[in-house]
Parts: C-alpha cells; structure tokens; sequence
C-alpha cells in the first residue's frame, strides 16, 4: 500500500466492492478513505476482512487496476506469512526443479522443520502407557520441499503429510504459503497439477456437501472439468488446515465412507473418506494440526509422514524483525531491547509471539515513546497487548460478555460465529464495529461470521472468563460453578494441561495478573481461586514420574505461565527424579526455570554421554536434548546455578561446548548460590583457552570436590593453567579428576607444575592419568614429590607401557613406600591380565549392519598401531579400500576420539560410524580462484557420518603460529560440492587445528588466504634426513615436507606434482666455519640443478620490530592501546607509565624502543604482535615495502 501513488490508492479505493470498510464506532471521528494514506487502509481492510481475505482482496484489486507488479513484493510485507525452513548443512532428500529457485529462498523466513516415524509420546497420546525407559526416536531436520519426496517414509504413493506442533508455531501459516508457493511454480510443480487449500474452521459451517462442491469452495478458478481434474488423482494435493478445530469424531466414521466424488455428504464423513484413501486414494494429503490433538487423527490415517514444526531458528528470529519493520534502524532498536529479555527473545520462536512483540514495539515507536517490553510469559504478552496496546477497556462491561463468547466457543469447539452468537452475549452493532477495528475480531462474508483474529487469542479470552468467575454464560455445558469442575466438563481430565486455555489460566492467576484484571474489570477476585488446581497437578506429576512424556511440557509451560513462587513450590515438592528431553529453546527456557522449585534433586546429567558409573541416584535428573546445544541454548542452561541451591552434581560428559559455552559455564560457577560438589566435562572439546578459564573460576571454589575434565586436548599449556591455579588456590578438591585427566594430550611439560600443586593441595586422594605420555621424566618428578609430600593420594592412574624399566621399578617402589597407595596401570599387569588385555584388543572389527552404503567391498584392519584414542581406550580403524585410502571407524559413545597418526580429532554426541577417505589436492586445484591468492595448509579428507552427529571435527594444518607472523583470520576450511567451492569460517584456529563446530561433510581441507604473495608462511615440517659417510666429507640428503598425513602415510616426497610449485623453506646457521653446501639434484640422472653455500658470515638476524624501528616511531598512531597489551607481559608498571608521560606518539615509541634494548626475542614478538593487532594496515604495508630477503638477515630462501 505504502509504494502506491495518491491516484492509484484513490482507484484502489473506488475498487472496493464493501463500503462499510469505513464505518466508525459511535462517538469516533468519521473515517474518512480520501485522506487516508496506505498504512491507514491496510489496517482498516485487515479489522474488517481479516488478514486472509484482506491479502485475497488486495491482490485480486491490483490485478483488476493492471498493478499486478505489485503482488510479489506484497507477499514480503505479510510478515506473519513466515515459514519456510531451508537447513543449509543438510543435503536435500529430494530436490526438485521448483525448489531451486533462488527468488523463493530470499523471500521467506526459517521455520525448522523434523520429521520422525512418528510423533513424540505416540504410544502415550494412544493411551498405551509404557513403563519402560522413554527413549524417543532423534528425527531428523527437513526441508518444506522434501515433504513429499522419497526420503521421507516407505510409501511410493499418496502420502500423507501431517505437520504438527504447538498452538502458534506457524502451521497453519505454512500451509497458505505451500498453496501460494506451488501457484508461483515455486514449489512442488512437478509432483503436483492442482492443489486445493481448505480452512477446516470454515467448512465446519456446512453439513453436508460433494467432494466436487468442496473443491469449489477453494475459490481458486477451476481449468478443467471436475471430472478431468480428479481423473489424475496422483496430480492432486489436498490441504487440510487446522482439521483439529472442529469436534469432528473422525475415528468412526467407517460406515459412513464417501466412495463418489458426486456423493452427498456429511462434511467430516466426507474429509475421512480422504484421510481413509476411500476418496481419491491415489491424492496427496497436507494436514496441519496441534500435537496434542494427534490421538484424535491417528487411526484413520494411513502411514501417514509426522512432520512437527519447532518455529523459528535463531538467525530467522532477527530476520522477522528486519521484514517488519520496514525501517532498518526501527528494527535494530526493537531487536536490540528484545535480545535484552532473554525469556523474551526464547519466546519469539513462536511467529505469534514475534507478531505480537513486533506490534507492540511499533505502536510504541509511532507514539514517540521509549521502548519497554518486559514481559517475560505469553500470557504477560497478551495482557498487555489487548489491555494496555489496544482500547479493549474501552468496551466496559461488554467485555465481559466477550469473554463468555470465547469460552461457550472453547466448550463447545466452536470458532466461528454468527451474528446471533454475539448477540446472545450482548455484543452487537457498535460493539462488534470496535472489536473488528482493534483487529480482534475479523470478519468473514460468506456466510457472514465472526472469528478470533487466531484462536490463540479465543482461548485466553475464554481463560480470563474462568478466571473472573463469569456469571454471563448459563448453559447446560458451561456451569457456573468452580474453575476446576468448569475445566474438567469442558475438557477430558487426561488432556487439561494440553490446551492453551488451562496454560493462560495458570497465567492469569498468579497475584500479579488477578490485581490486573480486578483493574480491568473494576471488581474484586478471590485470592484462593487457583488453589482448587493444585490437587490436580499433584496427581499429574505422580503420574509422569519418573520417565516424563512429551506430554509434560504443556504442565512445565503452565508452571512458567504461573510464576507464583509459593505455588510452585508446593506443588513441586515431591519432584525429585525424570528423564526428559527437549528439542527447543523454549522447552529448555521451561525446564530451567521449573529445575528451581525441585528443591529434592541434587544430580543433572545432559545426555548421559559421560563414562561415570556409579550407584542410580533417587534425586537425580537426565535431561536429554534432540539436536546440539547452541551458544544461547547453553547460556539459558546454566541459568540453573542462579536458582538451584540443591544441585550437587553436574554432567555434562560429551557434549561439545563451544568457547562462547565455556565462557556462560564461567559465569555461572561465580554465582554464590552455587553448592556444586562435582563437575563432569569429559570429552566436551574443551581446549587449553578454556581450561585457563576454568582453572581461574575453580581456584576460588571451596565446595567443589571432584572435577572430570579427561578426553579434552587441553594438552600440557591447558594443564599447567589448571594446576598453577590450584597450587595457589583454598579448592578443597578431593577427588581432582576423578578417574579422569585421561587422554588429553599431556607430557613431561606439565609434570612439574603437577608436582608443586601435589605439594600444596594435600586434601587431594584421586587422580588418574591414563593415556598420556608423560615419560620417563614425568614419572620421575611425580614419584619425587609423592615420596616427599604429605599428599594423602589413595589413587593414581598412569599408562607405563612407554616406560623404561628405571621409572617402572621407580613407580614400584613408591607402592613399598606407600602402601596406601593405589595404582592403576597396565603397565603392571600380571600375565593373565595382559593375556586378557590382548584378547580385548583384538576384538573383531566393527562391520555396518546393512551393506547399502558400501556394498560387498572387504574390510581388513589396519596395524596394530594405528587407531583413535577415545573415552574407552583404543578404537580400531577399518581399510575399506587401500587404493582410496578409504578408511571407516565406528565411535562406541558419546566422546572425544583422536587419531595421532593423522592429526584427525572428532567430538561425538552418539555412537557413530565415520567414513574418512585421503584425497588429493590436484583434481580440485581449478576451483581455487585466484589459485596465487591461496595456499594449501593441510590434508584434504572425505568423511561421512550420520547429520547432526558430530559436534567437532578438528582438521589438522601445518602453519606455524608460533611466532604470530600468521593471521589466524585467513583461514578457511574449503567444501568442495558438486556447484563449487564453498569456504567456511573455522571456529577458532589452533597451533596445529582448525575447528569446525557442528560440521557438514564433503571434502574438504584447511586453505590459507595470502594477504601479500611476497612475504614467507612459516610451516611446519617433518624431516627425513639421509647420509652416505665418506672420508672426505659428509654428504646429507635432506628433505623438508609440509607436516601432511596424506604425503606421510604414502611416503611420497613431491607433495602435489613434480611439475608444480612446492612451498619454500627456511634455514638458519650459526657459526659453522665454512659453511653448508645446499644444492638441488635431479633424481633420475643426479644433474646438479641448483647450488648455494650459506655461510655464518651472515649478517646478524634483526627482529621486524628493529629493522622498521625508524617507520614504526613515525606511523604509529595510538601508542596506548599498544601499551595495555604490553602492560604485565613485557612492560613493568614504572615502564608503562614512563611510556605514557610522554608528550607525542612519537616520543612515546622512543621511550618503548629504549627499553627494547634489553629484551629477547620473545618480547619483541609480543611488541610485534600488539602492533599487528593495534594499527594491522600499517604493518601490512611495511612488508609490502620490504623487499623479499631483507625481512631477515641471513635467510636463504629454497623453491624446489
């Protein structure tokens, strides 16, 4: 409307076929259409049409007008016309031509979308209650145009596609836009020539009608006869929205079947002879309902396909926002105070509370006032939406009368409503004039009725009806009596805390929300109202306990809506045991909160993926989750030590957590309210960044006694954070590590730090350093301090099968010495035992259950020696094919599992089976544009595994970082796919890995981005050196290789081709009198291609920082932000402040540089480092000014 000149918008006007569009409440000022602007118009057609008929309206008008050029950018206006979820990681099961159409991605919002074999808590919405474990089944995350594609079940024909999901997730509006979608060839034009959209709302009007006059009621413009139309039935889709709605008794109507399509009949005998596939049987069926009204379509379906819509993703959140608001700005300040509220935000998942967010925020905005928002439940959304943003107050006692409307329609599931409906509750001309301009109501004309704008908002009217005790409504159906008899009459005792009224009841009732509405409705309420629910939802939790259903979430989400601290409380009171699972943030949001009140549990496990086995505790909770937790999912998960001050225990053993994570779990274990006991983090990727900040929170924790952190390569500069911190600290940790520093990456480095900390932590009784070399000299240094110390260790766990008899015997002594001492060591194994160990490991090899993936192709182990590390010890490597290089190993459990003899390190949620395949550079070089812009930094691989099972691939790359001459933004892990290259952001680079978190799989390898082709990329190298010994000299062959597992396992020392270009290297010599000789042979015939002799007459080696001394004092622009990266690393305080005093930039580098005189190397890298990182451009361009052999004194450069 906004684009629309004032002639077009006038013709627009005169269009119209209804005038009373314009037609005002009593008292109000006269609309008046010729003045209004586009805005104006759209909100007038929206209260009188409703928002269906209103787009239906619009679009038929432009056309009539010739403005059909405005119907395509309309569609992007309809912000609440969300929906359709394209998930970029996973491979579409079938792709069609329609779907590929770029112009159709751009235009609408994610909704994400899993399909499962059947919905969750199947067999309890069957009333077969099962007493077993819930273990529901994974599902998988799907694209809007694989519904009907082969992937999605065993049917060939006719599917049946039910989506499903939660009141307001989006269904219903995903349903339209499949309908407008396929009229735009958009989607599904290959698998479908009509599609026909029915609201089920509106044929519950009619009794009795044909198959024929049904699809007439579709309204679009039929093409072909009836008769020709259906001839092609497997052409046909049908799409029945909200069919849930009407009380239609769909499960009996076998007698009642409709075999004709000319045949009269009762509408729900009608819709069941589809769903029965006695009608068109061959025709497709899109059904869309909520979840809990499943057990109501289940019987008469036929193999139907469960699709349940989750709502939006994280980034489809802000992109809602940035489509409402037509004004950029408008929606980052909306966005911005959003993502303040994190309850909120959580919430926004629904469209329909994005909506509602939206609309507040831009009344507010087009009123001039600050934004605020505080609402933190649905129901604190609604309240404040109809009675604070909307002049619903305004109705006065009338709006009691409403009220009763919404809740007869609830008891009687009635959502359409005659004039005559209203007119029973006192609502007439004026009245319903003001409902339908504040957009409460909407309008339907044929046959004239009245519904909700959605029945979301019936069903909270209906709620306060019950709340405020509603005298209005006398009926044999609807008894004035108390809530709880008032409830159970309407709905079935086993489906109460499934329906959106009960949830906004719970809601309306606390304190808060009853001084509102005696407010709104100028009376008094009583206070003890909600006290008749409590036996209720006593007897429901006794029910579920301990293996929640899906079911439980609805009684969660009403204890949210409540938030009355005393009522939860009691009615928690005996919760101390389930198992659970959730698959969205906003389940998360609710068990989070309701986890305070269950005062009774003292352990938390998250998807039971640690290896810690001890006796079943009764307080004890295992929360389970469907997919991978993100960053926001975990900052709301550890919101769980701000309110629970009875969790003892938490496990949270393989699952992967991100340094983001780390940094929320950081914060959370500051919280005083914190009682902690024991923290389990094996096998969740941690790194040695993240343990130093572990390590910094647990020294100053006195209640923590036991911490796991085995399985991570926190590797030795991770360990030594973690034990100088503890050596300092007043932890009272008694069993650090409980059976687990095992496997991460340790060596005799860290064993001297270890040692001081034995020394000083004497509380200290467990630890367990199993799978880590910590040699010979390690072992040394531990027996030393033992031996020595008051440490009261009773167990220690060591590998010793590297050892040499010396630290064996060492270690065998120390158990003399201490004979309290326990040590657990397969190193000191009797025969029997290390018969038995060797039996164990080898076991026969794991083998796929169906041979589908890979046909008859003959496995054969790999050597002995050659496996992944993981939670439970060796895991054997399969060749598949050695030609390939094709390789298969199937993970047991959740974990960390690393692979030495390749660099390769996988983070797993699940038992998985990973295919790797080794594959060459050269076939993929050509898609690497500009080829001299790149340079490949480490091992191309071809690994398959099941989506959504790894959490972390960790790929290996040969740059040195060592010296910070590498930018770590440059790198990039390269997918190649059938259409190209795509290049993907690790999520963090390390000295010899690139992380991905969450990864897609297709070949891929680490690339380096050159910023400049002139300056040198250190790499690091392996080095396979040769000599003959003659008497006259020493002759070396020497060869330098990228650190490449690939080159490494086939032992070919031409890295790519010999025809191509090979990476340079670096030598440096000290005084070697004459010299070294350097010359390059040809293989074959031993012709001399190249000579040098590199002398120690070279100059002496000048540091960057020295070499560019003078252009650094003069460029340099802001000296202070490169003193604070200095300040306590390389800078005392005097210095720092000396450097500070100074008058100009340029006298302060000349202080900075007087002190340099004194420092190392090392030092003068850090100055280099926080110049980089400080003014990046300048440094950028004094390299590209250096010419390339004056960067560094004596440095010959080798090209081979």
């Amino acid at each position: 409307m906004t684009v629309m000149t004032k002639e077009q918008l006038k013709e627009f006007l005169l269009q119209l076929p209804d005038k009373d569009v314009w037609e005002s409440s009593p008292g109000a000022t006269p609309a008046q259409p010729e003045k209004m602007g586009g805005v104006e118009v759209a909100s007038h057609l929206l209260a009188h049409y409703g928002e269906q008929q209103a787009w239906d309206l619009a679009l038929k008008t432009w056309k009539k007008m010739g403005l059909s050029k405005l119907c395509a950018p309309a569609q992007k206006e309809a912000a609440m016309e969300s929906g359709i979820y394209q998930n970029p990681r996973r491979k579409r099961l079938c792709p069609t031509q329609s779907w590929k159409n770029e112009d159709f991605h751009r235009k609408f919002i994610q909704l994400l979308l899993i399909h499962r074999s059947q919905p969750r808590g199947y067999d309890f919405l069957l009333r077969r209650r099962r007493h077993q474990e819930v273990v529901d089944e994974q599902g998988h995350l799907i694209e809007i145009g694989d519904l009907f594609g082969p992937g999605l079940g065993t049917q060939e024909e006719s599917p049946t596609v039910i989506l499903h999901g939660v009141a307001g997730i989006g269904k219903s509006t995903l349903a339209r836009q499949v309908r407008r979608a396929w009229e735009k060839g958009q989607l599904y034009r290959d698998n479908f020539q009509h599609v026909f959209y029915f609201n089920c709302r509106e044929l519950a009007q009619f009794k009795t009608m044909s198959l024929a006059e049904l699809i007439t009621k579709d309204g679009a413009a039929l093409v072909a006869p009836i008769g020709q139309i259906l001839s092609q039935q497997e052409k046909l889709l049908f799409i029945l929205d909200n069919l849930d709605e009407p009380k239609w008794d769909l499960k009996e109507q076998s007698s009642e079947l409709c075999l004709h399509w000319s045949q009269q009949q009762q509408v729900h005998s009608l819709l069941g002879s589809l769903l029965k596939k006695t009608l068109l049987p061959k025709a497709a069926l899109l059904i869309t309902a909520r979840s809990t009204a499943l057990q109501r379509l289940s019987p008469p379906l036929e193999q139907p396909r469960w699709v349940e819509v989750l709502g939006f993703s994280e980034s489809a959140r802000k992109d809602y926002f940035y489509r409402y608001f037509t004004d950029e700005s408008q929606a980052s300040r909306a966005f911005l105070l959003v993502e303040s509220n994190t309850a909120l935000l959580t919430m926004c998942l629904m469209p329909l509370v994005s909506w509602l967010v939206c609309t507040c925020l831009k009344q507010q905005m087009e009123k001039g006032q600050q934004l605020s928002l505080t609402s933190k439940t649905i129901t604190d959304l609604c309240l404040h939406y109809f009675f604070h943003l909307l002049p619903t107050q305004s109705l006065g006692t009338k709006l009691r009368g409403f009220c009763s409307l919404a809740a007869e329609g609830t008891c009687h599931g009635k959502t359409l409503f005659s004039a005559e409906d209203l007119r029973k509750h006192g609502l007439e001309g004026v009245t319903i004039s003001r409902l339908l301009n504040m957009g409460v109501l909407q309008k339907h004309s044929t046959p004239l009725s009245y519904s909700f704008l959605h029945l979301c908002f019936q069903e909270f009217f209906a709620a306060i009806s019950y709340a405020i005790g509603n005298r209005v409504v006398k009926s044999d159906c609807f008894p004035n009596v108390k809530i709880m008899r008032d409830l159970t009459e309407v709905y079935d005792r086993h489906s109460l805390f499934r329906e959106p009224t009960t949830c906004f009841l719970f809601g309306l009732l606390s304190e808060q929300r009853m001084r509102k509405m005696e407010s709104i409705f100028k009376c008094g309420l009583l206070r003890n109202r909600h006290s008749s629910l409590l036996p209720l939802v006593k007897r429901e939790i006794e029910r579920q306990q301990p293996n929640l259903e899906p079911y439980c979430w609805h009684v969660l989400h009403c204890f949210y809506e409540n938030q009355d601290k005393d009522f939860l409380a009691e009615a928690l009171s005996t919760f101390c045991e389930m198992r659970i699972c959730v698959q969205t943030v906003m389940e998360l949001l609710l068990f989070t909160f309701c986890f305070e009140f269950c005062h009774h549990v003292k352990r938390l496990q998250l998807n039971k993926g640690g290896q810690h086995r001890q006796t079943r505790m009764d307080t004890s909770v295992v929360l389970s989750s469907w997919g991978p937790f993100t960053d926001a999912w975990w900052q709301i998960f550890f919101s769980v030590f701000k309110v629970s001050e009875s969790l003892q225990e938490l496990d949270l053993s393989g699952n992967f957590l991100s340094y983001a994570a780390v940094q929320s779990l950081c914060v959370a274990l500051k919280h005083p309210r914190r009682c902690l006991r024991a923290l389990r983090l094996a096998g969740c990727g941690l790194t040695a960044q993240g343990c130093k900040d572990l390590a910094h929170v647990l020294s100053t924790s006195w209640r923590l006694k036991e911490l796991d952190l085995s399985f991570n390569r926190l590797l030795d500069t991770g360990a030594q954070h973690l034990f100088r911190k503890l050596r300092h600290s007043c932890c009272m940790l008694q069993q650090l590590l409980s059976q687990r520093l095992v496997n991460c990456g340790l060596t005799s480095d860290c064993c001297e730090d270890l040692a001081f900390m034995l020394r000083n932590n004497f509380m200290l009784t467990k630890l367990d350093l199993q799978q880590n070399n910590l040699g010979d000299l390690g072992v040394k240094l531990l027996c030393e301090e033992l031996r020595q110390s008051n440490c009261q260790l009773r167990h220690l766990g060591l590998d010793q099968a590297q050892l040499s008899e010396e630290a064996t015997e060492m270690l065998r002594a120390l158990t003399q010495e201490k004979p309290g001492l326990i040590l657990s060591s397969s190193g000191l194994l009797n025969s029997s035992q290390k018969e038995s160990c060797l039996q164990v490991a080898q076991v026969e090899p794991f083998c796929l259950s169906s041979s589908e993936h890979l046909g008859n192709i003959p496995v054969e182990p790999l050597g002995t020696n050659d496996y992944f590390r993981g939670p439970t010890g060796p895991v054997a490597i399969e060749v598949v094919d050695k030609d390939k290089s094709l390789y298969r190993v199937h993970f047991p459990m959740a974990g960390s599992y690393h692979w030495s003899n390749t660099g390769l390190h996988f983070v797993v949620r699940w038992p998985v089976t990973v295919e790797i395949e080794f594959c060459a550079w050269d076939q993929f070089l050509d898609q690497i544009v500009p080829r001299h812009s790149w340079m490949i930094a480490g091992p191309l691989f071809d690994i398959k595994a099941k989506p959504g099972a790894v959490a972390a691939v960790y790929l290996p790359h040969f740059v040195a970082l060592q010296e910070g001459h590498v930018d770590i933004s440059c790198f990039q892990v390269a997918h190649f796919k059938e259409d190209g290259i795509l290049l993907e952001k690790p999520a963090r680079v390390e000295p010899h890995y690139t992380v991905l978190e969450n990864p897609s799989f297709s070949p891929m390898g680490v690339l380096l981005r050159k910023i400049h082709a002139a300056l040198g990329i250190p790499v690091i190298s392996n080095v396979l050196l040769y000599h003959r010994l003659h008497l006259e000299e020493v002759n070396f062959h020497l060869y330098l290789i990228p650190s490449d597992c690939t080159i490494e396992k086939e032992l070919e020392l031409c890295y790519r081709s010999p025809g191509k270009p090979q990476l340079f290297s670096e030598f440096y010599i000290g005084p070697l009198g004459s010299g070294i000789r350097l010359q390059i042979r040809n293989k074959k015939d031993e012709i001399l291609v190249w000579e040098a002799l590199v002398k120690s007459e070279a100059p002496t080696l000048l540091h960057f920082v020295d070499q560019h001394r003078e252009q650094l004092v003069a460029r340099v622009t802001s000296v202070d932000p490169v003193l604070d990266k200095l300040h306590g690393q390389v800078l005392s305080e005097e210095q720092y402040e000396r450097v500070r005093a100074e008058p100009t930039n340029p006298d302060k580098m000349r202080k900075l540089f007087s002190f340099s005189k004194s420092w190392d190397w090392a030092c003068k890298d850090q100055l280099y480092q926080a110049l980089k990182e400080t003014h990046p451009h300048l440094i950028v361009d004094v390299w590209e000014k250096c010419r390339g052999g004056e960067t560094r004194g004596a440095t010959d450069k080798l090209g081979s």
